[in-house]
């Protein structure tokens, strides 16, 4: 059976591919995905947003199953946020660039051509972590990482996988192994953040390969 996933990711691909290998499935990266029009995650629930891209994805590749998945961070302290819009924090706030000892945030213009400009998930991380340095000293930092997948054919949903990790928010990050939030994400078990951890043992305590592991049992139990 061949898998088709809705991302270019390689890091995603290259841990999809790896875990499904050992349940006789291979997993490709969807033909002419960046010619696919995106469609608009506007669902209120990670599942919701993961259902329109393989619903979305898979009316474009008639016949294949395609699956999709959707992800983010729940921050208990701030009722949940940033949630599905995790990899957007930063960019739905407006925000630039960190403060520093109250100076003015500086404008798109002047925060453009600084060197070097923040990335994407630099400044979600330094909007999570200014939102939690507002709240009081003592406000507990528990948060989980949740992962959603939805396999798709031919635009019709077949089957749905979800799971979640709990952990705590760093006060700053540690790690350079993994993106978005995972630096600032601690295991307590471990004391390690998910930034610092090795790729097979992130894999198999991640959300997202535990939905995915997951997904491959349903499809394994449906025959499929």
């Amino acid at each position: 059976m061949i898998l088709y996933a809705a991302t270019s990711n390689p890091g995603k691909l290259r841990e999809f591919s790896t875990s499904a290998s050992s349940a006789g499935i291979d997993v490709l990266p969807l033909p002419g995905l960046k010619d696919i029009p995106e469609p608009v995650e506007d669902a209120p629930t990670f599942m919701g947003n993961a259902e329109l891209k393989a619903v979305a994805c898979s009316l474009a590749a008639p016949g294949l199953f395609v699956f999709a998945d959707d992800s983010g961070l729940e921050v208990d302290a701030l009722h949940g946020e940033p949630g599905v819009r995790s990899a957007r924090y930063a960019d739905d706030a407006g925000y630039l660039a960190p403060t520093n000892s109250g100076a003015p945030r500086l404008s798109s213009e002047t925060w453009a051509s600084a060197e070097p400009p923040l990335s994407k998930d630099q400044r979600n991380n330094a909007l999570l972590l200014e939102r939690l340095r507002a709240l009081p000293a003592n406000t507990p930092r528990t948060a989980k990482f949740v992962c959603a997948l939805a396999l798709a054919r031919d635009g019709h949903v077949l089957l749905r996988a979800t799971s979640a990790v709990d952990g705590e928010i760093l006060d700053a990050p540690r790690g350079t192994n993994g993106f978005g939030y995972d630096p600032l994400f601690l295991i307590p078990s471990l004391y390690l953040t998910t930034a610092e951890l090795p790729a097979d043992k992130k894999w198999s305590l991640s959300h997202r390969g535990r939905a995915f592991r997951s997904l491959l049992a349903e499809i394994a139990a449906f025959g499929l």
